[in-house]
């Protein structure tokens, strides 16, 4: 005898893992209205629809913070899915907001996924969901930072990022979301270049280099002008003596130009500048504290830094999708 589902039990089990109705209704009656083993069959389910969809690439989704009220700590993750449409619906929106909850208590990634969600665990809870929505979705990002002041932004909930200061200081909601708006729109990967490993800058001025000089190549074919070849990519080289013999080379070239000694000191200060400028290309792109501020290109991000008083950046993080 058939076993009657009653539309309350549908509309509870809908509510207990966000299934839809036709989905609960099945499990309902293949479950012979047993509500727990129901949900089982509807785990079932998207385990199977997980394997399937393994290999796919969940590049889509949601970017999202959540910040301590005292400020001092703060975590960002991507709920990531396979498409566009899935990412806005509100739905998922909001589960991405469940899963921030949950994350904001714990300190690690792995730590993170055997939390309980609903008496089960987030991972688990992600396969559950695979099954409901009918594409892969993911935890593609965690990051948590500590500082005695955190800070947020998030771009359109595609880019999150998170900035912490060394001190509490006047506006530092405004700083730390200006550095980490920085952070979000610019994709530094450092925070300085004294966080570089040597053998990282080496690597990359040697291609920096080549690749420059093959450009070059193509502009000298169709009669354009070249561009600089720098020597270095990185202050990490710019050294005392690195700095000396550009500075002497400067020199050498105002007096072959025929400029008057006495004005040298008006003019060098400008090559020095332009120097360090074409010999830190790496710098500038990758780390946060040495490129120029977004708001006010003629300060670097240091600089603006500088402009609140004692306090530096302690750390940052940056979530992004795919």
């Amino acid at each position: 005898m058939s076993v009657k589902i009653s539309a309350a039990d549908v509309k509870k089990l809908r509510e207990t893992t966000g299934a839809g109705m036709m989905d609960c209704k099945k499990a309902l009656v293949e479950a012979e209205g047993d509500f727990d083993k129901a949900i089982e069959i509807l785990r079932k389910k998207g385990q199977k629809i997980a394997a399937k969809r393994a290999d796919r690439e969940s590049t889509e989704g949601v970017a999202i913070t959540k910040i301590s009220d005292d400020n001092t700590y703060g975590v960002a993750i991507v709920l990531a899915c396979e498409t566009d449409f899935v990412a806005k619906n509100d739905s998922f929106k909001a589960l991405a907001q469940e899963f921030v909850d949950i994350a904001f208590n714990h300190k690690t990634k792995e730590e993170f996924l055997a939390a309980d969600f609903g008496g089960v665990t987030v991972a688990e809870k992600l396969i559950e969901q695979t099954g409901v929505i009918g594409e892969k979705i993911d935890i593609t990002a965690f990051e948590r930072i500590e500082a005695p002041y955190v800070g947020a932004y998030t771009h359109v909930g595609k880019i999150a990022a998170m900035v912490g200061l060394t001190a509490v200081v006047d506006n530092a909601a405004e700083l730390t979301k200006d550095l980490a708006m920085q952070a979000a729109s610019m994709g530094a990967t450092s925070l300085s270049y004294k966080d570089f490993d040597p053998a990282y800058v080496a690597s990359e001025t040697e291609a920096r280099i080549a690749a420059i000089k093959k450009d070059n190549e193509e502009l000298v074919r169709l009669g354009k002008t070249l561009k600089n070849v720098p020597q270095f990519v990185s202050r990490l080289q710019l050294t005392d003596e690195a700095l000396a013999k550009a500075e002497e080379e400067a020199k050498e070239q105002l007096k072959a130009e025929g400029k008057p000694e006495q004005i040298w000191d008006k003019i060098l200060p400008g090559k020095m500048e332009r120097f360090i400028s074409d010999n830190t290309t790496l710098d500038q792109e990758q780390c946060l504290l040495d490129q120029k501020f977004i708001k006010d290109e003629k300060k670097t991000v240091a600089e603006y830094v500088s402009t609140y008083g004692d306090v530096e950046v302690k750390n940052f993080v940056r979530v992004t999708l795919g």
